[in-house]
């Protein structure tokens, strides 16, 4: 599917990942490009420094209402074609805390419910407003979902967040087999240690340290190279029921 001209949301727009994959939508010709981001985002700014084809709306992934009127703002400028779904979240959960007290069930829920819950949420939605859509260059649209590498070999401390981004992983090739009759492909990507703003809270030896456990390139992933890939997955129409690793060759320790 060409990206001149299409219509398009990016959740977790307003930064990190989000923000590339909208930068390069635009550079791209699209015609317009929702940002689905929480109200406390720079999501309004992003869409004002971007020009007229793209637009905020505050949403929370979780929520069908929001979400869907966000799929409405892109629908309304054209069929909606491509859904990237950046957007959750991390925090540290342990199992048993070294205190001897359980991990907390309420944490692990959170990160869960956004990151998986979430995705679903917006996957759903998307397929249904896409499946409305007319072929084009024999698809109706193309949903790109965001997992990580934390799904294959998550740290001590991730256990919620490898959880959730695993469940990712586990939804892509049923969705896509899901969606076959509806024309609608869905590819999940799973990047490794990328430069965005959550891995710039940390010191500098700590991104340094990062970088270096990278094989080639030996180097943190710039959030440019996910928005290349995740093109790359719109315009490839045989690309679908896929979760490609993003991550230099990078297979994490346990800690």
């Amino acid at each position: 599917m060409e990206i001149e001209g299409i219509t398009a949301v990016v959740t977790g727009g307003a930064s990190g990942l989000g923000r590339a994959t909208v930068e390069r939508l635009v550079k791209n010709g699209a015609a317009k490009v929702v940002i689905a981001d929480l109200p406390s985002t720079s999501g309004e700014t992003v869409a004002t420094e971007l020009g007229d084809a793209v637009q905020f709306m505050a949403a929370d992934v979780r929520s069908p209402e929001e979400m869907s009127a966000a799929l409405a703002a892109a629908a309304d400028a054209g069929p909606l074609r491509a859904v990237v779904h950046c957007a959750g979240r991390g925090g540290p959960v342990r199992v048993v805390n070294k205190d001897g007290s359980p991990g907390s069930l309420q944490a692990y829920s959170e990160i869960v419910e956004i990151n998986l819950i979430g995705s679903f949420n917006v996957l759903s939605l998307a397929a249904a407003q896409m499946a409305t859509n007319e072929l084009l260059d024999g698809d109706r649209g193309v949903v790109i979902l965001t997992a990580s590498v934390a799904a294959f070999e998550g740290q001590i401390g991730q256990l919620p967040y490898a959880s959730s981004k695993a469940g990712i992983v586990g939804m892509t090739i049923v969705a896509a087999r899901d969606l076959a009759s509806k024309a609608i492909r869905v590819c999940t990507i799973a990047p490794g240690t990328f430069d965005t703003p959550l891995l710039g809270r940390l010191p500098d030896s700590m991104r340094a340290s990062l970088a270096a456990s990278v094989p080639h390139p030996n180097r943190l992933g710039q959030p440019d190279e996910y928005a290349r890939l995740a093109l790359a997955i719109i315009d490839n129409g045989m690309l679908n029921g896929e979760t490609i690793r993003l991550d230099g060759a990078i297979r994490m320790p346990p800690k």
